[in-house]
């Protein structure tokens, strides 16, 4: 099978097809705060590291609307900060009530029977729950069609006791489960079945 995504009938379905192609993907759940020191938390699964010198990241929050920011992106636009949080087996399905498509009225940390923690550096609280949490600021808000890239430095990082070895720090995968996106509109995947690959020479 192929696809022509320069335009056509297939344009207008690009979202099916690279969403399910395109995985497992590592989930942003990010809290932001708005202008009056609500807090918002929304999951976004177009998101990786970007790189470690300087320490960045970056996330795709799509438009609630064409040309109107979902609460994340216009927060981000007004404050220029948020916190990643990753999202583990544990808090998965508090992850996903979080993606209620609700107004900036309601909150979704009190909606997933959430608690937050005070961050280092940036305003916007932290997910408690969560398993690591990234304090960013925003570097670049990136615009191009429908898409909005934000890119972010990380600041500060927040992980949970026993998932790093304190002295290599390295991660102890019988402590640390993540979850990846998967197939649209619902696949997930846990991540149980790993195996080592050294690279060659």
């Amino acid at each position: 099978m192929e696809f022509d995504l320069t335009g056509g009938e297939y344009l207008a379905r690009a979202y099916k097809l690279l969403a399910g192609l395109v995985t497992p993907r590592p989930i942003a759940w990010v809290t932001t705060q708005d202008e009056e020191g609500r807090v918002n938390a929304a999951p976004f699964s177009f998101f990786n590291l970007l790189g470690t010198e300087p320490p960045m990241l970056g996330f795709a929050p799509g438009d609630r609307a064409p040309g109107i920011p979902k609460d994340t992106a216009r927060n981000i636009r007004r404050s220029r900060e948020f916190v990643v949080n990753l999202v583990d087996e544990a808090c998965a399905g508090a992850m996903n009530l979080t993606s209620s498509d609700v107004g900036p009225d309601i909150s979704e940390i009190e909606l997933a029977g959430l608690h937050t923690a005070p961050s280092r550096i940036v305003k916007a609280p932290r997910i408690v729950e969560a398993p690591v949490a990234l304090e960013c600021t925003e570097w670049a808000t990136l615009e191009m069609g429908e898409n909005r890239l934000v890119v972010g430095l990380i600041h500060h990082v927040h992980v949970r006791d026993g998932i790093l070895d304190p002295q290599t720090l390295l991660v102890n995968p019988e402590a640390f489960a993540p979850i990846g996106r998967m197939e649209v509109p619902s696949g997930y995947c846990r991540t149980h079945d790993r195996f080592d690959m050294p690279r060659p020479g």
